[in-house]
């Protein structure tokens, strides 16, 4: 039987693959997506989406305990994990399903099975009903990523958990260990310690949310702490001994090795590239620490092969792979698409406080040699933000002294995640201090705060 033959054949159904495939279709080609498990990939079904509907129950479970304040009465406040759950669950399956209908208004083959590429322009696909040959001019490789396990803190669903347990939990944790302080750690963190779990995050790096700003990750620690976290900076998890309800963690922490035992751990040590059994070697695409080497168009040096996403390296975020699937199929289609900067993408992390940057830490604009100057607004300056009740927070801006360029912003406090953007469209309009100056920002929002931060960075702050 004649392999099927297309323009396009996507590999992974993520948020990097199904996007990628949405805009080949858009622009005229023929394509096929290929996907083993889930539409929407981890993002959709499994991290993103069902996390942040998590967060949402337990902040507004953190609301309802603060009802007194707005002047409002709430009694007898409990909540329903499984409901909790459920409705998390609904909403992945209502944007998973959603992905399928996508697919079949742009016209694009889904072949559900685990692919490889046994030559250049070639994708053998196993499906469950036998083997399927299909064929396409381009090959974008989106396989995403899992997470790492390490030896001897493997997860077992039991009582060590990875993100997926984490968010179809056996049980309420009531004396959990977090390993782990990027975003996925410190959001499930902040979820199960606001439902009542006495929650401890170990971080082998010497802050929390390591890849933060410093002061923002000093912000966040005595947020966390004053929430009644317990954060072991500097810390490694050596080894856990495993019991029917219990696990004994062996914590080195200063060159001392301490036990401490937790009901509960949850393992988020990071993600490995998911580059198995696809036949990399054998075409000759270079893979470096489980992911796939490219160059700033995500191609992979195999003329008509692409990585895009997770696979392809960090940042490991969702946007950026969506972005990275625009730009191939631009590019395949003929177009001349610019590359992304990895500084012009912003991280969110959706804890409580949020926090949310973009560019260069402070630290990393000396590195490389920036003279800086550095804006500062509080939470505390601002009307909105008083209104609400989110009084904690605080606002950094990050410019070159000599252009006036925004280097970076970090944020932590209320929707920082959803204000993060403007300084992200300000980097990406290669905006300086004057245009940012000279912006109207509408009265009364949280938005005030990146004007604020902005003029203080240049000694004429209103509000403080």
């Amino acid at each position: 039987m004649a392999a099927q033959s297309f323009d396009t054949i996507v590999i992974g159904a993520g948020p990097g693959g199904y996007v990628a495939a949405i805009r080949a279709a858009q622009l005229g080609q023929k394509v096929c997506i290929v996907e083993r498990e889930h539409m929407g990939g981890i993002c959709l079904n499994w991290g993103c989406i069902p996390t942040k509907a998590l967060l949402r129950s337990s902040e507004v479970f953190h609301l309802m305990h603060r009802a007194k304040e707005f002047g409002l009465k709430a009694d007898n406040i409990g909540y329903d994990l499984d409901a909790v759950i459920k409705r998390s669950r609904g909403v992945a399956k209502q944007l998973s399903s959603g992905i399928g209908h996508l697919m079949k208004k742009n016209k694009i083959t889904t072949v559900m099975g685990s692919a490889t590429i046994p030559a250049k322009g070639k994708v053998s696909v196993e499906t469950d009903n036998g083997k399927e040959e299909l064929a396409a001019r381009n090959i974008i490789i989106a396989t995403g990523a899992r997470a790492r396990e390490l030896p001897g803190l493997e997860a077992d669903g039991k009582r060590v958990w990875t993100y997926k347990a984490a968010l179809q939990p056996p049980h309420m944790p009531k004396k959990l260990l977090v390993i782990g302080s990027g975003a996925i750690g410190i959001e499930f963190a902040s979820f199960y310690n606001t439902l009542g779990a006495d929650t401890t995050v170990v971080e082998v790096m010497d802050r929390v949310l390591p890849v933060e700003d410093e002061e923002i990750s000093k912000f966040a620690r005595k947020a966390f702490e004053k929430q009644g976290m317990k954060i072991l900076q500097k810390g490694m998890v050596k080894q856990l001994d495993r019991a029917k309800d219990k696990v004994t963690a062996h914590i080195e922490m200063g060159g001392k090795l301490e036990k401490h035992e937790f009901d509960t751990v949850i393992s988020a040590v990071g993600i490995v590239g998911n580059t198995e059994g696809l036949g990399l070697e054998a075409l000759g695409i270079k893979v470096d620490r489980t992911h796939i080497v490219t160059d700033e168009y995500c191609r992979t040096g195999i003329d008509g092969i692409y990585a895009i996403g997770d696979i392809a390296g960090a940042p490991w975020l969702a946007h950026k792979a969506s972005h990275e699937g625009v730009m191939v199929a631009e590019l395949i289609s003929g177009g001349h698409p610019h590359p992304i900067k990895p500084n012009s993408i912003a991280g969110c992390t959706y804890c409580h406080p949020q926090v949310a940057s973009v560019g260069l830490t402070e630290a990393k604009a000396k590195e490389a040699g920036y003279k800086v100057k550095i804006g500062r607004f509080p939470f505390i300056g601002n009307g909105k933000a008083i209104a609400l009740g989110e009084a904690e927070g605080l606002v950094k801006t990050v410019f070159d002294e000599k252009t006036g360029e925004l280097l970076g912003a970090h944020m932590i406090g209320a929707e920082v995640t959803e204000l993060i953007q403007g300084y992200v469209v300000g980097q990406t309009l290669e905006t300086t201090e004057e245009d940012l100056m000279n912006t109207v920002f509408p009265h009364p929002t949280l938005s005030e705060m990146m004007h604020e931060a902005v003029l203080d960075a240049y000694g004429r702050v209103i509000h403080m």
